[in-house]
């Protein structure tokens, strides 16, 4: 059994080009537990980037089809599923890994444990953007870092989809955010997701401005997505028992053992994990993340800003925008019809 779509489907790793519209068969299977969904719009992530570029987790790259973040209409229900009907509004974080396709579709085949549904005053185009930089935000902040009122916290690429979340994130848990910007332009729109102060970090020793910033004191915690000697300064604003989350990996400690010295948590933060190992409780506690950002849309919490949509068959052009202008807001791909 199957449904007949049209996706960007990979024709190999490599760049940008390797993306073409073209025909596949989702395994749809009406006596399932999966939700078919006509997709309105679809996030666009690094995380896409380097699955083009390198090769899926899962499978093969040819065949491959991006994207982690959707949002739509029900179109139909399998018999296993309770919970959801016909013309249901949806938004999830399922595919894009390999194995099972992504989003980069217009429609797409969702376990019923990964859907939730969009309250009526959230757009779907929102709702579609907001599901990968939420849910890491989410666990950065909350399940790694612990951040509560008035805890001081540094998160780096402040301007970019994951930055401005995770600084709404922690702002709306009553801390303060200092963030990395890269220009004014960028400065300006970290501050208005609520960065306290921003940081230039072309211009300004990074480490200075926030030992300044905080008084002497160091931050709690800092969100990490440069990696390598960007990880390693931020050990030295780290408070003793402080948290470092960092999204690229672990290069280690400072030859002095700063953060050894210091009882420094260090967590690492890849919130694909659960897809492409199968973790099926973990793929449930971040449906509930999700209902989570469903609601705090809906209540004005936190917003997502769209830098720029793309349509469907120009998802090419969206890895190009990504790729040479960095982070500023989202990028999404919005669906034919």
């Amino acid at each position: 059994m199957g449904f007949k779509t049209n996706a960007m489907v990979m024709r190999g790793a490599g760049g940008p080009e390797v993306l073409a519209y073209a025909p596949v068969t989702l395994p749809w299977d009406p006596e399932g537990s999966g939700v078919l969904v006509r997709l309105v719009a679809a996030g666009v992530n690094p995380a896409d980037t380097f699955f083009r570029s390198l090769g899926p987790y899962v499978g093969e790259a040819e065949g491959c089809v991006l994207g982690h973040d959707g949002a739509g209409i029900v179109q139909a229900v399998g018999r296993a599923v309770s919970g959801f009907a016909i013309g249901d509004r949806v938004c999830f974080c399922h595919g894009g890994v390999g194995g099972a396709a992504g989003t980069y579709a217009e429609h797409a085949v969702v376990p019923v444990d990964s859907l939730v549904k969009v309250p009526d005053s959230v757009a779907l185009e929102d709702a579609a953007a907001i599901a990968l930089v939420f849910i890491t935000g989410w666990e950065a902040m909350v399940e790694r870092a612990g951040v509560g009122q008035g805890d001081l916290v540094l998160i780096h690429g402040g301007a970019g989809g994951t930055g401005q979340m995770t600084t709404q994130i922690a702002k709306a848990l009553g801390a303060r955010v200092a963030t990395t910007v890269s220009s004014a332009e960028k400065a300006a729109l970290s501050a208005a997701a609520g960065a306290e102060k921003t940081i230039p970090y072309k211009d300004q020793d990074f480490v200075a401005a926030v030992m300044g910033w905080s008084a002497g004191q160091g931050v709690k915690a800092v969100l990490d997505n440069i990696g390598g000697e960007g990880f390693l300064q931020s050990l030295r604003v780290l408070q003793p028992y402080g948290h470092m989350v960092t999204l690229m990996g672990t290069p280690g400690d400072l030859e002095d053992g700063t953060a050894y010295n210091a009882n420094l948590t260090i967590h690492n933060v890849m919130m694909l994990t659960p897809m492409w190992k199968g973790l099926t409780a973990h793929l449930r506690r971040q449906a509930a993340i999700l209902r989570t950002a469903m609601d705090w849309l809906a209540e004005g919490r936190v917003f997502v800003r769209i830098s720029d949509r793309f349509a469907l068959q120009d998802a090419a052009e969206a890895h190009r925008k990504l790729e040479s202008t960095g982070g500023s807001g989202k990028i999404i791909l919005t669906m034919p019809g």
